[in-house]
């Protein structure tokens, strides 16, 4: 069990020789670099977060006795799709763009299960979310709202800080360097 940034536990379990056994997907991840120019400039952003995002994938039947592990309590599988499987970020990305299709890249852009929204006006902004949550809806998908942020001037990105003026400097990155203490004298500055 490892402990989450917001106190949670989540259960790991080494997968190494079941993805050795795997061949790997070759779908894939969309350039960050891309995403986040095609984000920045925007008025109005949505900043939306999965819950539990891999969770809320079944596994294929059959592919379920693959994940088994054994507590003191018994053998156990998972029915939806755990963290640590090599193809799990493909196989998020490949029902990403599957499902928001006819919106990525006008609506939304999304990097496994973040998602952001841009719009120029309120209308326009509102619109689109409808848009998003209809799809997220019908797919019977679930966001965090502890990670989700709607309607914002500026927001963090995939690490990137993203405002109506472009990509800007994350505040929490440059904290360290902000933080230095400044030489008091000449030994200390060589």
């Amino acid at each position: 069990m490892v402990r989450k940034a917001n106190g949670k536990w989540r259960m790991c379990i080494d997968y190494t020789d079941l993805n050795k056994a795997c061949p790997k997907d070759p779908y894939p991840l969309p350039g960050i670099d891309r995403l986040v120019d095609s984000v920045a400039g925007f008025t109005f952003l949505s900043f939306m977060d999965a819950y539990s995002g891999y969770n809320q994938i079944r596994m294929y039947p059959k592919d379920e006795e693959k994940t088994a592990f054994i507590t003191n309590e018994g053998a156990f599988c998972y029915q939806v799709m755990p963290f640590g499987l090599k193809n799990a970020g493909a196989t998020y990305q490949r029902l990403m763009d599957k499902i928001f299709k006819g919106i990525l890249g006008e609506d939304v852009e999304v990097y496994v299960d973040d998602m952001v929204a841009r719009s120029q006006c309120m209308k326009e902004h509102c619109g689109a979310l409808e848009r998003i949550f209809n799809v997220l809806r019908r797919h019977r998908l679930r966001l965090n709202p502890n990670k989700c942020s709607f309607g914002v001037r500026a927001g963090k990105f995939l690490g990137f800080m993203l405002t109506e003026r472009g990509i800007e400097a994350n505040p929490e990155k440059c904290q360290a360097v902000t933080n230095v203490r400044s030489p008091k004298s000449i030994k200390e500055v060589q």
